[in-house]
């Protein structure tokens, strides 16, 4: 245990909860926190302003220098999910935990499926051919969307020809995107933001292989331009962004395993892509929620599990979902705050009860690595 000043937390730390008042929320009640030091004076007004000369007076918790980016699973609008948002509306996936990601000042959705306007109504049986009613893009805005991950494996699963659509869906919301494209240039192109003088460069590619972009068609990112599997375009586009000043997400759609460990080759393709120098490194394909590996240098976490896309019920584990609520502050990378979730009737999300998180929390700790 350590008190430090909060902005210089590292992300190897975890920040713990006094009286309840978490650092990592904006809406954090800084009056009922006891490790907050105030300086007083008074006197002479000559000695006060030496005093006050001398004195650092600046807030080390700024909120105009905080970024909040809260990272997702696997949305897939489709199936049991697509059925229960036409018996109990639209919205009705992320009632429980809106707040958990409207309160962000990003929030990341990786939506794995093309919306198309002849989409044919959803079943429990559709399978793995998937398509989204156009009008279930409320629920995106519902949760306060800002950056649309194009990395999944079934965008081309009713024809190519729908993922430009969806991206201009995405477009005439303000939303940024990444990990695909209209063309390969495009796929490739990192997605750059600026909150609160945090600089943050989202990239993400497609591992597992499906839907790849080409010069003449959309698709999702491959690793590298001639060889989907090939880190090597994605560590040098990393190290030219943090050369840049960027700290860097990176995202990677990579194999689908249903347990919590993490394999031997997954364990060293997310570092490679730490160690060019991205704080952040998100496994998006994991329907199965996997443990983490934290050092100095970054966040590694190997799959957050499914979150708008519930009717995977044959694991617990696929039932699992997890929102990563990274916090930058004066462009730093500061930390995790680690929301977890059960996801209940096919569909929606529910946070878990304090025994419910300890449990989940044992069981990925135990697969997890930490420096």
């Amino acid at each position: 245990f350590a008190v430090v000043p909060f902005d210089r937390l590292e992300g190897r730390w975890k920040l713990l909860q006094v009286d309840g008042v978490n650092l990592f929320e904006r809406e954090a009640d800084m009056s009922a926190y006891p490790f907050t030091l105030r300086v007083r004076a008074q006197g002479k007004p000559a000695l006060i302003a030496e005093i006050a000369a001398a004195v650092p007076t600046a807030d080390n918790r700024d909120l105009n220098k905080m970024a909040i980016v809260a990272m997702t699973g696997v949305t897939a609008l489709v199936r049991g999910t697509a059925v229960r948002m036409e018996e109990k509306g639209i919205t009705y996936p992320a009632e429980k935990i809106r707040d958990w990601l409207t309160t962000a000042d990003i929030t990341h959705i990786s939506n794995e499926v093309s919306f198309w306007e002849n989409c044919p109504p959803p079943s429990f049986k559709s399978g793995v051919v998937m398509c989204s009613d156009p009008r279930y893009i409320e629920l995106l805005r519902y949760v306060g969307a800002d950056v649309i991950e194009l990395t999944g494996n079934h965008l081309w699963d009713y024809g190519y020809q729908h993922l430009i659509p969806t991206i201009e869906m995405y477009e005439k919301e303000g939303w940024g995107y990444f990990g695909g494209g209209r063309d390969l240039a495009d796929a490739l192109k990192p997605l750059t933001i600026t909150v609160n003088g945090n600089r943050i460069a989202f990239i993400g590619c497609n591992y597992f292989g499906a839907n790849w972009a080409t010069e003449r068609l959309p698709g999702s990112a491959p690793c590298s331009p001639n060889d989907p599997k090939d880190l090597t375009h994605q560590i040098e586009t990393i190290r030219q962004l943090k050369a840049e000043g960027y700290n860097v997400i990176a995202t990677l759609q990579y194999e689908e395993y249903y347990f919590y460990e993490s394999t031997p080759q997954q364990r060293r393709d997310f570092a490679a892509l730490r160690d060019a120098g991205a704080v952040v490194v998100n496994g998006s394909q994991g329907h199965h929620v996997q443990g983490f590996d934290v050092n100095a240098d970054g966040f590694i976490h190997w799959g957050t599990g499914n979150i708008f896309f519930g009717d995977q019920t044959f694991s617990r584990g696929a039932l699992t979902t997890m929102v990563d609520r990274h916090v930058f502050y004066d462009n730093r990378y500061l930390g995790a705050d680690l929301r977890t979730a059960f996801i209940e009737d096919l569909s929606q999300p529910r946070p878990m009860t304090p025994e419910e998180r300890a449990e989940l929390l044992r069981t990925l700790f135990a697969v997890s690595r930490f420096q």
